[in-house]
């Protein structure tokens, strides 16, 4: 075989692996990138507020974490030929559905509550109309999905994707230390530690992980994988791509927490509200990075408020076995579509016409979060390490391991962030 032969045998092989890969590309990345909402930004901006650069050694840990997880949702979905709801259901009894699809509900309305609110409270930062910006994400939400196919929500929620971008641009603006921040990844130093700032090292940063592993993103990548019919064969790329989403997830947090402790932390400036932080940063950074950072949360609550919905809607039609997908039309997902819809219209009478503590959800929210979390992970391992379900692709011991270990960080990180609401109240 000549040099050319070999290199286009090396080239054809190598395009072609490139192929198989973006034919998979989506539900991974999507879920990742979800998990970074608005109540996630907010959560990000404020742990960077308080806490400076130190706060980004905890980022490597979580997308290890977020990553193993991840991976077992889209390994089970792809193997079982079904979602993760669906499986419960089948394999636990219909009375653990139905107790988790209400807690699942629960927690997700107060999501959708938060998101929502921030691009309220966002656009009148951008000196938008906030009602009105309220209405068009509602109804271009519906429009998409109600009108739309799988196809169609997963280009535009990577799209929607791209805008995360705003908050490099913030950062760069901010003029971080960059050796700082990057050395921070690998330890945490830079700052005067006292009790104090320990106490909220922790809390916040269980706040950081809590709000960015959540039960409702467990139950949506394995729908979401299961709805694109991915074939067993290419579970490796699919694998692949949910490790590289976990990591550019944490990869746009680490510039939301830069942009707000190059400019927030450095001049002692308290942030209690992080939708409030592109405000606070503009007098360091400027106007530009104080208004890509505003349109990174409106961006952020929009893609919370379709996938959050979108995972009720999910989880629903699999806990009662109904259909439920993108690509079926309205008359055959009828229950799937309505729930969506309902959500949408709830969620955005509530933020529209009351005055809720968002605070107070917020305790709601992770209530039901902290209880529910446990329980999805007990199921997902359970049904991981089935090797009648899975056979070859059960966990192995270290997989299994790893990730019991890694669901009791998880909790603890959920248990802690509740008791810390409680003690703040």
């Amino acid at each position: 075989m000549t040099n050319t032969s070999i290199k286009r045998s090396f080239f054809n092989r190598y395009w072609k692996n490139i192929l198989i890969f973006l034919s998979v590309f989506g539900p991974a990345t999507i879920t990742a990138m979800s998990d970074n909402d608005a109540g996630g930004v907010a959560t990000y901006s404020i742990a960077g507020a308080k806490l400076g650069y130190p706060i980004l050694f905890l980022l490597v840990i979580i997308t290890i974490l977020l990553g193993v997880t991840q991976e077992m949702g889209m390994r089970l979905a792809i193997i079982s030929r079904k979602g993760l709801a669906d499986l419960i259901r089948e394999k636990f009894g219909v009375r653990t559905a139905m107790f988790m699809f209400g807690a699942l509900l629960i927690a997700n309305l107060g999501t959708l509550i938060t998101d929502l609110s921030a691009v309220k409270i966002t656009s009148g930062m951008l000196n938008l109309p906030a009602i009105p910006s309220v209405v068009v994400i509602l109804f271009i939400s519906f429009l998409f999905i109600v009108k739309g196919n799988y196809k169609l929500t997963q280009t535009i929620m990577l799209l929607a994707s791209l805008f995360y971008i705003a908050y490099i641009v913030s950062a760069i603006k901010a003029q971080p230390d960059w050796g700082l921040a990057v050395s921070n990844l690998f330890y945490p130093h830079g700052v005067q530690v006292t009790p104090t700032y320990m106490r909220d090292y922790l809390l916040i940063g269980m706040g950081v992980l809590g709000t960015t592993i959540t039960p409702w993103g467990q139950f949506f990548i394995s729908s979401f994988a299961y709805d694109k019919k991915i074939e067993k064969g290419k579970i490796n790329y699919s694998q692949l791509e949910t490790y590289w989403g976990a990591f550019l997830t944490d990869f746009f947090s680490f510039f939301m927490i830069v942009a707000t402790a190059a400019t927030l932390f450095v001049n002692h400036i308290p942030l209690e509200a992080g939708e409030q932080a592109a405000l606070a940063i503009k007098p360091f950074a400027g106007n530009l990075a104080g208004t890509l950072f505003a349109i990174g949360i409106l961006n952020a609550g929009f893609m919370g408020v379709v996938i959050v919905s979108l995972s009720t809607a999910y989880a629903f039609s699999e806990f009662f076995g109904l259909s439920g997908s993108l690509n079926d039309s309205y008359k055959k997902s009828k229950t799937f579509y309505i729930l969506f819809a309902l959500q949408l219209f709830v969620v955005g009478v509530v933020v529209v016409f009351t005055k809720l503590s968002l605070f107070k959800v917020a305790i709601v929210t992770q209530t039901i979060n902290a209880i529910a979390l446990p329980l999805v992970f007990y199921y997902l391992i359970k049904l991981t390490n089935d090797r009648k379900l899975m056979g070859q692709f059960a966990n192995n011991k270290f997989q299994k391991y790893f990730a019991i270990t890694c669901s009791v960080v998880i909790v603890i990180a959920s248990a802690v962030t509740l008791f810390s609401y409680f003690v703040k109240t």
